[in-house]
């Protein structure tokens, strides 16, 4: 995991704050696999940036001036050509409500800025790999709060629907934060199969990714705070 078709990933930093940019690049700079293709300290420069570098990886502030990360993620991954670039949001606080609008708008997971090191690559190759990085505990606290008061508006059992009963259980576990190989031994599946079906699920629910998923499990009242 790591590099892309023999080629380092490509990251491109978007926050405010120069010093968190420059600490950022002088980590990045040290990993034989990854290369940072460009900085941005605004929201619209994230775009236009993106647009010109086409990086693997977008790390994304959420608080930006002219355009905050939110508006940013969600330009970005409409963008002709972009449709591959994964967004990596990056918050202070672990209960921030915007990052669940951010997951909404198209972001692959979220990191805490006081992330260590090891943490910080982790999620950029995990989510490089097209994986999500949703640290269970946070993401169901997180997402629990802010959907907790939309549930009902949502026609969720319409939605919903579209899915066989296995894709609807596989969806609950994916909502639980469970891996490919823990949904394979929750439901007596191989990880192949497991992985087969998310795959449906994301396609029939129109899931960018499989942190998408975890947003549709919690808006449809699969899975619960």
């Amino acid at each position: 995991m790591g590099v892309l078709e023999g080629r380092p990933i490509r990251v491109l930093l978007a926050d405010d704050e120069v010093l968190v940019r420059s600490g950022f690049r002088a980590l990045l700079d040290l990993e034989d696999d990854i290369e940072v293709v460009g900085e941005a300290a605004t929201g619209a420069q994230a775009v236009k940036q993106a647009r010109e570098t086409r990086p693997d990886v977008v790390l994304m502030d959420i608080r930006m001036p002219s355009m905050d990360g939110i508006e940013a993620t969600g330009e970005i991954v409409r963008m002709d050509g972009l449709e591959e670039v994964r967004i990596l949001i990056l918050t202070t606080y672990e209960t921030d409500a915007y990052v669940f609008e951010a997951l909404q708008a198209g972001a692959s997971g979220f990191l805490l800025k006081d992330a260590g090191p090891p943490e910080l690559l982790h999620g950029i190759r995990v989510v490089a790999a097209g994986d999500a990085l949703l640290a269970p505990r946070i993401t169901r606290r997180l997402i629990g709060q802010v959907t907790a008061s939309r549930a009902a508006s949502k026609a969720g059992e319409e939605r919903l629907a579209v899915l066989t009963q296995r894709e609807r259980q596989v969806l609950t576990l994916v909502g639980r934060g469970l891996s490919n190989d823990e949904i394979g031994v929750e439901l007596f599946l191989s990880p192949a199969t497991a992985r087969t079906h998310v795959s449906h699920a994301m396609s029939k629910l129109g899931a960018r990714d499989r942190a998408q998923l975890v947003v549709i499990a919690f808006q449809t009242g699969l899975v619960t705070p």
